[in-house]
């Protein structure tokens, strides 16, 4: 039928398979994509909690964590407001408390699997998780500041400081996103205080949306009359809303802000590649979850699309932004090679697509999964092992100096980008802070396209 896991798969996987957050971390059994700032996929046995444990939760962060007390922080509500505010952390515990499931998932996760590569982290399945989030609303905070009748947007910043010249990571929702009541302002997670990694001592939950919206560390609210113009608004987090060739650079004004999730189903078990036997039940389980509309339906498929049959999703999770746990028995009746595929279906009619649209950054991967198992009558002998990277070049002296300051050079190993590609990211880079001298250009291109090239991984 299909292969079990294509080269590329493998490679996107195995990025981060071996190795482990160090000690002090909090975190268990993750994916590591970057230590410096940190980046931790959850692995697919994840997918089996409801709601995803904190030490599993998967770890986005584009600057390094700040460190922020609790009794001196303050958040600043102005701009387009009759009064602006100066809030404690006990002043929002003072307000009505609200709490809700949601899920959070960052604009790039399936972003490994796009073909041709782009840029970024190279996250599989795991940059994801269901949280229970509980805080005050957003709407309620601005009421209490007072909209002025030209209020467009809310832009939200944090205490985290860029690296090197790196543009502040600031954030704008539309008023209408702003003012929804299920728009929190959190200081808990799974009933505990939010953890730092995660925004504390305050983030913003905006539910249905991905993660790029879900501003950590919030220190001020300011109310604008049209959306922000900066960097990570008007150039990053931006979707072209329509297919384009692959590789094509499409001009940020001509894309539009990327917002609300895609509906989605991830395959947690049986295992790709895994072994089974004839005649014997396999329960095939997973999650699934939407963004503005909750998942309605999941169908499975075991012959590789030509039937579906519905999986069954537990009633008692149902909820507006939370995911939903699935499962569908099967018992194959031969031996055989099987492709088993998982469709979701949102309450607004949306359905994953079996091929996925490209655009420049990766975003929005909600291609329906493949999953293959090998039916045998009888299982013997070891599983086949796992396979191994080839090893890299000794890297040159540029590189210590310019690309591993800010980071590790796990950020670097991940990524599989054509010649041009790399030049176009060591000149973000170098607008970002990074000295490489003109002599040393072509020996760091020479290596970044040797190492981390995409000859490497066809």
């Amino acid at each position: 039928m299909t292969m079990a896991l294509s080269r590329r798969q493998f490679f996107v996987l195995a990025a981060g398979a071996f190795l482990q957050p160090g000690p002090g971390s909090g975190k268990r059994d993750m994916m590591v994509r970057a230590v410096r700032p940190q980046d931790l996929e959850m692995p697919l046995s994840g997918f089996a909690d409801y709601i995803t444990p904190i030490d599993r939760f998967f770890v986005r962060s584009h600057v390094y964590a700040p460190r922020v007390a609790a009794d001196g922080w303050q958040l600043t509500v102005a701009g387009e407001v009759n009064t602006a505010l100066t809030l404690t952390l006990d002043d929002l515990h003072r307000m009505p408390a609200v709490e809700l499931v949601g899920v959070l998932e960052c604009a790039g996760n399936g972003r490994g699997f796009y073909e041709p590569s782009v840029p970024g982290l190279q996250w599989a399945h795991g940059a994801v998780g269901n949280g229970r989030w509980r805080g005050a609303r957003l709407s309620d905070v601005l009421k209490r500041a007072g909209l002025k009748p030209s209020a467009r947007a809310i832009l939200f910043n944090g205490a985290d400081v860029p690296v090197g010249t790196m543009p502040d990571f600031q954030r704008s929702i539309p008023l209408s996103k702003a003012l929804d009541s299920d728009t929190l302002l959190a200081y808990e997670m799974n009933g505990e205080v939010l953890p730092v990694e995660h925004g504390f001592p305050v983030r913003v939950v905006v539910p249905g949306w991905t993660g790029n919206s879900w501003i950590k560390w919030l220190t001020s609210i300011s109310v604008l009359d049209t959306e922000h113009d900066g960097f990570w608004m008007a150039r990053a987090y931006r979707h072209p809303g329509k297919p384009v060739p692959p590789a094509t650079a499409v001009p940020p004004e001509r894309m539009q802000p990327v917002t609300s999730l895609r509906v989605k189903s991830v395959i947690a078990a049986p295992l790709d590649g895994s072994r089974a036997i004839s005649n014997q039940p396999i329960t095939i389980r997973g999650t699934a979850w939407g963004g503005e509309a909750p998942v309605a339906a999941v169908d499975v498929s075991v012959d590789g699309g030509r039937s579906w049959r519905p999986a069954s999703l537990r009633r008692e999770e149902r909820t507006k932004f939370g995911w939903r746990r699935w499962e569908h028995q099967w018992t194959p009746s031969r031996e055989a090679y099987y492709t088993i595929l998982a469709r979701a279906r949102d309450a607004a009619g949306n359905t994953q697509p079996f091929d996925q649209e490209w655009n420049p950054s990766g975003y929005g991967w909600n291609v329906v999964q493949r999953t293959a198992v090998n039916v045998v009558n009888e299982l013997s002998g070891d599983a086949p092992g796992a396979r191994t990277a080839a090893p890299g070049m000794a890297p040159p002296a540029a590189f210590k100096t310019s690309c591993v300051t800010c980071h590790d050079d796990d950020v670097v190993r991940q990524q599989r980008l054509t010649r041009g590609q790399w030049e176009a990211e060591i000149n973000k880079m170098i607008n970002w802070g990074a000295k490489v001298p003109v002599e040393d250009r072509d020996t760091l291109l020479d290596y970044l396209v040797g190492t981390a090239g995409p000859r490497l991984r066809n």
